[in-house]
């Protein structure tokens, strides 16, 4: 029989799973407690580490469960604090996560996908074509690595914005929500977890099915349907318009990514159309330098041109951010590092493994 996984597992099912195997050998179910706390909350490599078990149940449990490993091909450490991490999957894939410090806050940039189909054209990611979803384990253990290091990084929040669209892969998603929020599992506040998407709207219905308050955050990237599409080809399956009418049917505060491309989406004319759609949904609005590693053929938009395009959002009533450029000494653009240390994919289409569900 093959061994299961019990990292891939809700911490629910984990528990059950659990307590049958103890039930079954005649032993006290807080057994199974000492072991599901080591799952998430206070995470060992291997079972030989739950030293407070005998020897004969690690050893039992080894027989039956397996903890996978991921491990870390190579990791960066930016002058501004910015780690980023590549790590190797069990079947050679690799994938990215970025941890960055923000005064007490420490926000970890999560993959959920192994490269991207989407091909978005400022995008280092879409440059490497599309191998896989990442399974559930796959995506919450980047986190849990983080508390595996010496010394550990204790992550406060959790961005779905690393390699792959996390709405294309929603079952596995889904999964890794709870894992990441459940009080049992890494217990992260579902306020504290955004999940991002460039607006599949299937997976906009199903995450706002779900109760708990996760956070959305939309890659707008264009006012208008026409540029977008020349950005970002999945405008022609999800058109902007109908993109907008989901985020106004979300019942949380929506955030818009707008990265400043310059010369492209930043005139004073793009600014107007932006400030229309963000009304719309009285959407919080992130604008987002270009980074270097990401641009392709696109040249960034100025620190003052960003500055007079946030000033105009903010004359139309609306909240704007303008995110700190982090890492630029480290290839921190999302997929940089993994296009610099592996060979491209053949691009596929989007559809490609998409395993979007509504719930």
């Amino acid at each position: 029989m093959s061994k299961i996984n019990l990292l891939n597992l809700t911490p629910a099912d984990a528990d059950a799973a659990l307590e049958a195997f103890f039930r079954d050998r005649g032993e006290p179910l807080y057994r199974a407690r000492q072991v599901a706390r080591r799952l998430w909350q206070a995470p060992v490599r291997s079972f030989a580490d739950i030293t407070e078990l005998p020897l004969a149940l690690r050893e039992a449990l080894e027989q039956s469960f397996e903890l996978p490993e991921m491990s870390i091909a190579t990791q960066q450490l930016s002058a501004d604090g910015t780690r980023k991490f590549l790590f190797r999957l069990a079947d050679g894939e690799a994938i990215e996560t970025v941890s960055i410090p923000d005064a007490d806050r420490l926000t970890l940039c999560i993959s959920s996908q192994a490269g991207c189909a989407l091909q978005c054209a400022f995008c280092a990611t879409g440059k490497m074509g599309f191998t896989r979803n990442l399974e559930p384990y796959e995506i919450a253990c980047q986190v849990r690595e983080m508390a595996l290091l010496d010394p550990p990084i204790a992550v406060t929040n959790i961005v779905f914005m690393g390699m792959g669209e996390p709405l294309m892969n929603w079952r596995a998603v889904n999964s890794s929500l709870t894992i990441l929020n459940d009080p049992a599992g890494l217990g992260i506040g579902a306020r504290h977890i955004t999940v991002s998407t460039v607006g599949i709207l299937p997976g906009i219905v199903a995450l706002a099915e779900r109760p708990e308050q996760f956070r959305l955050a939309i890659s707008v990237h264009a006012p208008t349907d026409e540029l977008r599409r020349s950005l970002m080809p999945i405008n022609t399956k999800y058109p902007l318009s109908e993109v907008i009418e989901a985020a106004k049917s979300f019942d949380r505060r929506v955030t818009f990514e707008y990265v400043m491309l310059g010369g492209v989406n930043d005139r004073d004319e793009d600014a107007r159309e932006l400030m229309k759609l963000a009304q719309e949904c009285k959407a919080f609005v992130n604008l987002i330098p270009l980074h270097p590693g990401g641009a392709g053929d696109f040249t960034p938009t100025t620190a003052d041109s960003i500055r007079r395009f946030a000033a105009m959002l903010r004359r139309g009533g609306l909240s704007v951010a303008i995110r700190k450029s982090r890492g630029k000494d480290i290839a921190a653009a999302c997929g940089q590092l993994r296009v610099e240390r592996h060979r491209r994919r053949r691009p596929v289409g989007a559809e490609h493994n998409g395993g979007v569900e509504v719930a």
